[in-house]
């Protein structure tokens, strides 16, 4: 795939008097910039990168000025204050897939991070031309600003980046001021203080008169002109003179600007230096490196190579290759890998005030996460924030101390190779009854207990008797443990019963119940009473028989009726008769309903799905992660509480159809048949894509016709069987495991008929000068073209039919391949392909030339001898390698040695002087032919010798009496007595000479050693050594060292004393 990288520089130039410059502001927003002059520069570079890259760097300066503008690296100077938008636009045309753009300062600082007030970032998108445009704004530019800046842009696995480099000045002439000036502070004319009648002068800019003035006029000009920072004036002329780069004589290639390596892959440094025996050294920030492991360093012929395995950010540094006083610099920047997150966020559910802390875990430590509520960055710098960051190791956690209500929403953690998300639902809070206290009947001296449990353990609580606050004694209990609060009543009596009522602090909250006293009468009289109900809601009632209660709350009406025999009761509400039996609303706990929660499996975080009690036993859950494994369980709640949860549900996850194929387009079209292309999905989703179905149907028509009847796995395909000459519309579904996606659709019908196409054939740059291959090589040419019908391609050379059976030839429907296995010279000619339709064609020539390694030259001879030299002559080889001859080179031997030493390389003449011969030796010569392949395989050797007579009477040197060295042995160091402890390893040393090398012997008390394992004896260079390993005390004694050689013998000996190691125990025995 072709990309084109296209930075275009647009720089003007402001000259007081010569250029007119006005800004306007265009309705965009932007600033244009209109001048009247003659100087506009125009720089455009460029390069082979990843994607068709086009950055455009405007800004807002009435006196821009450019220092330099290299290849990838340009220099900008800017006046304080002023706005700088750089643009870039990004062609994704040929791009599957949105590409990501980064704008870092420095080596590794994104300023995605920094996007504020003063850096603006914005990305727009064009539908009709496909392109990216993406634009980086510095409103009002500061000294802190200056600094390197690199724009990286990636695709896939394709990236690459574009460095400028950015330096913030003051005006031309207002850094230069006096600060404390006061009233006298702008222009200062001290010329007009010299004259009598100040005459108009022409504005002259003031640095070209500095650059081409003597640095001894520095002084008088800026006095001139008001310049009082002499030492800021040299300075920026110093930045302002353009050094010409130095010509390298010892280096043919250089190391290249930059380099970039991921960590832990190997990057190699290459040089190629003018003396292939010259000595290199490199270094790393200033410090010469030194062949290990991990810098290896190789020498190859004129090639100088630095190899650094397994680089680390320790390895990311300016390197410099020295030789002699000339050195090359470049800077390797090493890129760490991306950070994944191998522990995804949880989600949360809490009410107002309890503490939340989002967690995750990255790939690796030290990692740098960017952590956003919504759409909105939570900063680091914020001392006065709420959110609070948390680091260890792996570890990153988001902590809010005390949530509230406005906490709630998404909230996203980003690395630079992935992102989570995680959702917070804040509650208000509310109190729970999971148990209510019921009513109770009890006898005299019964224990009578009421218990209730509330949703907050720490919630406290008072209880009320008939309105009256219960307090504690010995007989009456109030306890409260966790969320289960009791009363108890010992030795219950008769003025024990009541209304109870339980009443949470800082809750409009209560719960009641009553106490009834079991008292067991019996009448032996039967007595028959009428029917008579006592109502007495005194306390409750607001108006006669009315009584008012709070929603929600529980209302109890305990009616007494007498009567004997025990009357009938029956309730009416309204007019209708409630049943004592079916009516549980009124007497009963009556079901409510199902509570329902689910969570991300792995996690313990359940979150509730309806905060309303659902009475159906199905439920749609929503706000759900497509991807991620689920599971739910089900509560259910009656009118005494909720019900314990039911078994955690298969885990299960959403799927959706993916979204639409994009770019359908049509490829071709023939009588019957259209080829249809498209690309994926830009959102696949966790279903994956099984396949696609291709439909069509006739322009006007409703009703669609699948083409094909199983899932198409490739993105084109061919509809076949149409009706010729019908106009026809043509969809495009991808299917997943969730279903159809959106239909992608043609803009419009595509009518069903062959089109005819004049034949032309598109010939490679590369094939339209001479071709030029090896012998042996492979030649495989393809040659596409253009054409409808299939046009017939015919191959000919030099005239001819090609012989199928030395070249081979395939033609298919858009391209013609010749190609030939093993090249020989035979196959050299002029080819024509030649593409025929009907009484329309089009040919093209292709000159291919295949080459080998010349023959030997001819003729060669010495036809000169004089002083230190002999003149060569030789004929051109008969056979060149059917291309030209490149050089000649020539080889001499001394007939005594008959070593052969180069003495010209790619010499292009057929003569040459062979000089620095040695007087009274005889030379043979052999030269050897050289063309674009290499060197002829053998020599040719001249005919003839070249003798260097000698002149003059040569000295004779006496014969070199060569001095007897032997002596008899003779030891120049003796042994010492020494005194060691007993156990403790030692070694006694003397040394010794004598010529023939003396035969040494060891002896203790006059006995030789031997070969005993506990002494090892060493001689090196005459220095002999006898080790003891851990002596004891028989090892004491006298050692003697015996040297003896043809000449004599020499000994010296020495004692050795062992000292016992004496234990506290002995000490205190003696």
């Amino acid at each position: 795939m072709y990309y084109c990288f296209m930075l275009e520089l647009i720089c003007f130039k402001y000259l007081q008097g010569i250029f007119k410059m006005e800004t306007e502001r265009a309705s965009c927003g932007h600033h244009e910039l209109l001048f009247t002059g003659s100087l506009s520069v125009n720089i455009r570079v460029c390069l082979h990168v990843c994607v068709h890259f086009c950055i455009y760097i405007t800004y807002l300066s009435h006196a821009c000025r450019t220092m330099n503008a290299a290849l990838r690296w340009i220099f900008f100077v800017f006046d304080t204050g002023k706005d700088v938008t750089f643009v870039v636009k990004v062609d994704s045309t040929n791009l599957t897939r949105k590409p990501t753009m980064k704008w870092l300062k420095g080596k590794w600082m994104d300023l995605g991070s920094k996007a504020g007030k003063h850096i603006q970032l914005k990305e727009t998108y064009d539908r009709n031309t496909k392109i990216y445009t993406y634009e980086m704004k510095i409103v009002k530019v500061v000294p802190g600003d200056a600094g390197g800046y690199r724009c990286e842009v990636s695709a896939k696995d394709k990236c690459d980046s574009c460095t400028f480099e950015v330096t913030v000045e003051a005006d031309i002439l207002s850094s230069f001021k006096r600060a404390d000036a006061g009233e006298d502070e702008g222009e200062l004319d001290f010329s007009a203080l010299l004259k009598a009648k100040p005459e108009p002068e022409l504005e002259i800019d003031v640095w070209e008169l500095l650059k081409s003035a003597h640095p001894s006029e520095y002084e008088k000009i800026a006095f001139q002109y008001g310049i009082t920072d002499l030492r800021g004036m040299l300075k920026r002329l110093k930045k302002m003179k353009v050094v010409e780069p130095k010509v390298s004589e010892a280096f043919l290639r250089r190391l290249e600007s930059a380099y970039s390596v991921n960590k832990g892959k190997k990057i190699v440094l290459s040089v190629e230096v003018a003396d292939p025996n010259a000595e290199v050294k490199w270094l790393k920030n200033g410090q010469e490196i030194k062949t290990s492991a991990k810098y290896i360093i190789e020498s190859d012929g004129n090639i100088r190579t630095l190899t650094i395995n397994k680089c680390s950010l320790a390895d990311d540094a300016a390197y410099e290759c020295v030789i002699g006083t000339d050195k090359c610099f470049t800077e390797v920047f090493v890129k760490e890998p991306p950070i994944t997150i191998t522990k995804l966020l949880d989600d949360y559910q809490v009410v107002v005030g309890e503490r939340v802390e989002f967690e995750i875990e990255v790939s690796e430590e030290g990692a740098h996460v960017i952590w956003m509520f919504e759409d909105q960055e939570l900063s680091r710098d914020d001392k006065s924030s709420k959110y609070r960051f948390k680091k260890d190791g792996k570890r990153h956690c988001l902590i809010i101390q005390e949530a509230t209500v406005e906490d709630s929403g998404m909230y996203f953690v980003y690395t630079n190779g992935g992102h989570s998300k995680g959702e917070l639902i804040v509650e208000e809070k509310e109190l729970e009854v999971l148990q209510s206290i019921a009513d109770l009947t009890v006898k005299s001296a019964e224990q009578a207990m009421f218990k209730c449990e509330v949703s907050d353990e720490k919630v406290t609580g008072k209880w009320f008797k008939d309105g009256v606050e219960v307090q504690a004694s010995n007989r009456i209990k109030i306890s409260h443990i966790g969320r289960i609060h009791r009363l108890t009543i010992d030795d219950v009596k008769p003025e024990d019963a009541g209304d109870y009522t339980f009443v949470p602090d800082g809750y409009a909250l209560s719960l009641s119940a009553k106490l009834n006293f079991l008292e067991i009468k019996i009448d032996y009289v039967p007595r028959q009473d009428p029917p008579k109900i006592h109502l007495d809601v005194a306390g409750n009632m607001v108006s006669q028989n009315t009584i008012i209660v709070v929603a929600g709350n529980k209302l109890r009406l305990d009616v007494e009726i007498t009567g004997e025999p025990a009357p009938t009761v029956c309730w009416m509400k309204g007019d209708k008769k409630k049943s004592l039996n079916h009516n549980k609303n009124l007497f009963g706990f009556c079901f409510l309903g199902y509570l329902m929660e689910r969570k991300k499996k792995g996690s313990s975080r359940w979150t509730k799905l309806n905060f309303d009690v659902c009475e159906s036993t199905t439920y749609e859950a929503k706000r759900m992660i497509e991807g991620i494994l689920y599971e739910m369980r089900v509560f259910a709640v009656n009118g005494i509480g909720i019900s314990a949860p039911s078994l955690n549900s298969k885990p299960f996850m959403p799927i959706a159809p993916t979204s639409e194929p994009t770019k359908l387009t049509v490829d071709d079209v023939m009588d019957t048949t259209c080829s249809l292309k498209w690309l994926a999905p830009e959102k696949i989703g966790a279903g994956g894509l099984d396949g696609y179905i291709i439909e069509f149907c006739k322009e006007g028509e409703t009703e669609w016709h699948p083409a094909n009847t199983d899932l198409v796995d490739r993105q084109s395909y061919t509809v076949r069987n149409l009706p010729t000459g019908e106009k026809m519309n043509f969809r495009v579904f991808a299917v997943n495991v969730a279903g159809r996606s959106p239909p992608a659709l043609l803009g419009q019908p595509v009518t069903v008929r062959e089109i005819m196409e004049h034949p032309k054939i598109r010939l490679p740059r590369e094939l339209r000068t001479k071709f030029i291959k090896r012998v042996g090589e492979k030649i495989n040419l393809v040659i596409p073209f253009q054409g409808k019908p299939r046009p017939i391609a015919v191959w000919q050379k030099d005239g001819q039919p090609v012989d199928e059976k030395k070249v081979g030839v395939r033609n298919s429907n858009v391209d013609s391949i010749l190609f030939i296995r093993s090249a020989e010279r035979e196959h050299s000619g002029k080819y024509t392909l030649t593409l025929k339709i009907e009484n329309m064609e089009d040919s093209a020539n292709i000159d291919i030339r295949i080459v080998d390694k010349p023959g030997p030259p001819t003729q060669v001879h010495v036809t000169d001898v004089w002083g230190f030299n002999a003149a060569l002559e030789w004929n051109p080889p008969k056979d060149d390698g059917n291309c030209e001859i490149t050089g000649y080179t020539i080889q001499k031997a001394d007939k005594k040695t008959k070593e052969w030493f180069t003495v010209y390389e790619h010499n292009r003449r057929t003569n040459c002087t062979a000089s620095d011969l040695v007087i009274g030796n005889e030379y043979m010569f052999r030269i050897y032919s050289e063309n674009l392949c290499g060197l002829s395989e053998d020599p040719c050797m001249s005919k003839n010798t070249a003798v260097v007579p000698k002149t003059g009477q040569c000295a004779e040197r006496p014969p070199y009496k060569e001095k007897d060295m032997s002596c008899a042995p003779k030891f120049t160091a003796p042994l010492v007595d020494r005194s060691v402890t007993i156990g403790y390893s030692t070694a006694i040393s003397c040394s010794v000479r004598g010529l023939p090398k003396p035969k040494i012997i060891w002896m203790k008390n006059k006995m030789i050693l031997g070969d005993n394992p506990k002494f090892l004896m060493q001689n090196n260079q005459g220095v002999l050594t006898l080790n003891i390993r851990k002596p004891s005390t028989f090892d004491s004694g006298k050692y003697t060292c015996k040297a003896v050689n043809e000449l004599g013998e020499d000994e010296v000996e020495c004692k050795l004393e062992i000292r016992g190691n004496y234990t506290y125990t002995e000490k205190k025995l003696m």
